[in-house]
């Protein structure tokens, strides 16, 4: 009997025209970053809680106009004389409401699987509870806004509430967050605990995920922002509606000196699942993160070949293995201080996914990216290093320097003159000292790798 009430109460008032509205708008927002996610579980779970910025503020504006419906219909006094508790009234129109929210968050995250699905390897457990957190979230909104439609019964109630939510949830964080640098634009203070109250997460890379326990409080949070919402919504005294404030203050109070501070950046950790390696041994080995372990068939030619092509021109000298980094371009998970380690292993940066799930660049781009990676260690190397990795690359390559669109004439010169007398000499010579470049490169002797490749010049 229940479920036919609701049903019926469901048919009759706006929840299918608002969850419409909240489906096509998060559809929107999910089909048009499809990048950002594609072949990535986590990342997906995180993409749909960014829909949140748009779907809260929609979410309210909804249960504002469901709960000013007596009032629209002028039928609100005639219910207040009724003995029949207002709560019960409003149970029915309010569980409906959130099995439809659900329904749309649900919908949101489903509509990216198609981009995630054939190409993920790795599904971390953590995306269940972001997930969950999510569409708690819409009904907390839906029923605060209901109660808010309730008792303020007027038209600019909806749209006044959902201009105020957008503005919170996208200005507020980034407020707060700016106001923790100094004139020198460092950061000097964390962000709050109380940013993670926000259910909206903007980013997160690959290599990272929200825990368990951080999740497991802003559901906790929100489910009793959301009793608050539908308590107001059955408040009928002042009385009552004191005690309906009551859940969210409690569980504000529990859930912010537990979580952590930082923002979301700050309270993310370390995958260790996401960043196993996983290898193609048939033949010099290739590894990529199992994160990215779509992206492993794409890499395996282009690194076998580059593996080849410095073996053949270094004989003896050349990396022997390679691994994708676990380090992304924030070097917020790991320093690799290297992109060639002692053990022969040719590290290169972490891949982009591009919106199929696969690689974001070419095979050559690759090829390119490797062959300087065999140059590469971290040792405060500055613009004439990036020099002479490219007068380097070209000799193994035979071809001519890469330097970019950017690069000025005089730079260009420079590189082309050095590369004309490294040819210039016997071929002994060249692989002579192109060898011991390559290990002043690898020894952090930064100045002996610039004079041995620009052989004169100053």
């Amino acid at each position: 009997m229940t479920g036919r009430i609701m049903r019926t109460e469901v048919r009759r008032s706006a929840v299918p025209g608002i969850a419409l509205l909240l489906v096509i708008v998060g559809a929107a927002l999910m089909l048009t970053v499809t990048g950002g996610y594609a072949g990535r579980w986590t990342q997906l779970a995180v993409y749909a809680r960014s829909t949140l910025m748009m779907l809260i503020p929609l979410a309210l504006a909804g249960g504002a106009w469901l709960g000013r419906r007596d009032r629209r219909h002028r039928v609100d006094e005639l219910f207040g004389t009724t003995v029949r508790p207002r709560w019960q009234r409003s149970v029915p129109l309010a569980a409906g409401y959130a099995v439809a929210l659900v329904t749309v968050y649900l919908l949101t995250f489903l509509l990216g699987i198609p981009w995630v699905a054939p190409t993920a390897g790795y599904f971390a457990v953590a995306t269940i509870p972001i997930t969950a957190v999510g569409a708690l979230a819409l009904v907390a909104a839906g029923w605060l806004g209901m109660a808010a439609g309730r008792a303020v019964p007027r038209v600019a109630t909806a749209p006044i509430l959902a201009v105020v939510a957008f503005a919170v949830l996208t200005f507020v964080p980034d407020y707060v967050s700016m106001s923790g640098y100094d004139e020198n634009f460092t950061k000097v203070r964390p962000d709050p605990a109380v940013l993670l109250l926000a259910p909206a997460i903007n980013s997160l890379n690959d290599f990272k995920t929200i825990p368990s326990s951080v999740s497991l409080l802003q559901a906790l949070w929100l489910a009793a922002l959301a009793a608050t919402g539908l308590l107001l919504l059955g408040a009928a005294g002042r009385r009552t509606v004191a005690l309906a404030v009551l859940p969210a203050v409690v569980g504000a109070a529990v859930a912010v000196p537990l979580l952590p501070t930082g923002g979301y950046s700050g309270s993310a950790v370390l995958d260790p699942a996401a960043v196993e390696l996983v290898c193609d041994d048939d033949g010099p080995q290739v590894c990529v993160t199992r994160a990215h372990a779509a992206l492993l068939p794409r890499v395996v030619g282009p690194a076998r070949e580059t593996l080849a092509l410095i073996g053949a021109k270094l004989p003896g000298a050349a990396p022997t293995r390679v691994e994708e980094s676990r380090q992304l371009l924030d070097n917020t998970v790991r320093s690799d201080a290297s992109h060639v380690r002692d053990d022969g292993t040719l590290v290169f940066d972490a891949l982009s996914v591009g919106w199929t799930g696969f690689a974001d660049v070419s095979p050559d781009e690759l090829r390119a990216a490797l062959l300087d990676a065999a140059w590469w260690r971290e040792c405060g190397t500055d613009h004439t290093t990036y020099l002479a990795r490219a007068v380097a690359v070209a000799w193994l390559t035979g071809g001519q320097p890469d330097l970019g669109r950017g690069s000025a004439p005089e730079e260009r010169e420079k590189v082309d003159a050095a590369l004309r007398e490294l040819r210039n000499l016997p071929s002994d010579e060249q692989r002579k000292r192109v060898q011991a470049a390559r290990t002043a490169a690898l020894g952090c002797e930064i100045d002996r790798f610039h004079s041995l490749l620009f052989l004169a010049q100053p």
